[in-house]
């Protein structure tokens, strides 16, 4: 099948290579000359296991092309995925101005096809709010007239940063809205060779087919807020978090997934998702006040972690004036370099706001967080030499690189032994054992001494 991805950020470009790695046809369309020349040479500009090897093998095999030209993108495809960003404001309103945009394109380019062309599909790939896919097939009806035939679908994505080959190559599910059987069939099809290990290709309508990646993100979004308010109870009682989430995932009705204490859920889907979730609510009369709580409790969770370094260091912020903090991890998880709404971050610029000089290491993030965190951190590729002299360290992502360090090593280097662990990596009596002042979430405080 002929394809085209329109963007080649992350949903486009693990879409359009894991397609073509299948034997489909793929192009993927991009508005960066920069990051459409590094395609071409096999450099992948995105940091994801396995990629850049799927990216070489197909585009030696000719299957999967890169361009900057619309004309050439959509004249020969059967399927166009949008996959372009639709980023949302504080208030959870999302931005389509590149989803208009396409479809503007889109739309241009079948008029120049004309009516005796053979309808293509357009799939709505990118994460947008409920309507969005219908809004942008009378958008394009408009334009074109009602001779020209094509239809629309939504596709939504569910790739795990990190994780996202295998989670295409063996989807949980996957979930296709459509207006007709025609286009169901094709679904079926294309996501065949995916789903050979009998687990369901969904088919439903548009509306629906939207509002499924809302609902999936929000929930786990949910579960990541509740364990985190339970770990702040434990705290306040005494209690262990581990030890009470032990207990309560071993109820098979609940599960251990998502139901980890610490710094909160950042990246590009769950808090631009919950948002999303909250804007649609408001707009539409029905409040999400859970989906409002759950954000609330997010953004909480990184105030309530700096208080416990303010109050380490003396109670107000300004004690933190002149103190040297270590940050270990950047990225808003493990194995990706994406640090959009990453913890590390607000926890960086709160303490350099108060005067702290801080320096980050991170296995992959740092040439991301040079160009967002600019002075208010030194950003080193060593995690020791981040220790140097250090007043503290803080643990913001939980790299296997992080999980058994030399402790001798880190004491050694560090001006004070004082561990502050928002994954909670180490167990508190091997860090009194050490000689560590060590907080974590959910779990009672280890003071040296």
């Amino acid at each position: 099948m002929r394809l085209t991805m329109v963007g080649t950020g992350y949903v486009g470009l693990v879409t359009g290579v894991c397609f073509s790695n299948t034997g489909n046809h793929v192009t993927c369309l991009d508005v960066d000359p920069r990051k459409i020349e590094t395609l071409k040479r096999g450099r992948c500009p995105i940091y994801e296991p396995g990629l850049e090897e799927l990216l070489e093998r197909n585009i030696a095999a000719k299957r999967l092309h890169f361009t900057l030209d619309r004309n050439e993108a959509y004249r020969e495809a059967e399927m166009i995925f949008i996959c372009v960003g639709t980023p949302s404001d504080e208030r959870g309103h999302t931005d389509l101005r590149f989803v208009h945009q396409a479809a503007d394109d889109i739309a241009a380019v079948l008029m120049a096809l004309g009516a005796a062309q053979k309808a293509k599909t357009i799939v709505m790939k990118s994460t947008v709010p409920v309507g969005t896919t219908l809004a942008l097939r009378d958008r394009i009806r408009s334009r074109v007239g009602p001779t020209i035939p094509f239809h629309v679908a939504d596709n939504p994505e569910f790739l795990k940063e990190g994780d996202a080959i295998s989670d295409f190559n063996k989807p949980d599910r996957v979930v296709v809205g459509v207006e007709d059987e025609p286009t169901a069939q094709a679904f079926r099809d294309l996501y065949d060779p995916f789903v050979r290990n009998g687990h369901p290709i969904f088919i439903m309508d548009v509306l629906s087919a939207e509002m499924v990646k809302y609902a999936a993100n929000n929930f786990l979004a949910t579960k990541i807020s509740f364990i985190n308010e339970m770990a702040n109870l434990c705290e306040a009682y005494g209690a262990d978090i581990n030890r009470v989430r032990e207990g309560m995932c071993s109820d098979k009705r609940i599960g251990n997934a998502f139901l980890y204490p610490g710094l909160g859920y950042g990246g590009s889907c769950f808090p631009k998702d919950t948002l999303a979730c909250i804007m649609m609510g408001d707009k539409s009369g029905m409040e999400a006040s859970l989906s409002k709580a759950v954000h609330a409790v997010n953004q909480r969770q990184r105030d309530r972690f700096f208080d416990k370094i303010v109050a380490h260091f003396g109670g107000k912020p300004t004690a933190l004036q002149g103190k040297r903090i270590a940050f270990w991890g950047i990225a808003f998880k493990p194995k990706t370099d994406d640090i959009r709404e990453a913890p590390a971050l607000t926890l960086i610029r709160k303490a350099a706001g108060f005067g702290a000089t801080c320096i980050a290491s991170d296995p992959v993030a740092n040439a991301n967080a040079r160009e967002d965190l600019g002075p208010a951190a030194a950003i080193v590729d060593d995690m020791y030499q981040a220790l140097e002299s250090a007043d503290a360290l803080v643990i913001s992502t939980d790299w296997d690189e992080f999980k058994s360090p030399d402790f001798n090593k880190v004491k050694g280097l560090m001006k004070s032994p004082v561990i502050f662990d928002g994954r909670n990596l180490y167990r508190p009596a091997a860090m009194r054992q050490a000689g560590f002042t060590y907080y974590s979430v959910g779990r009672a405080p280890v003071k040296a001494g």
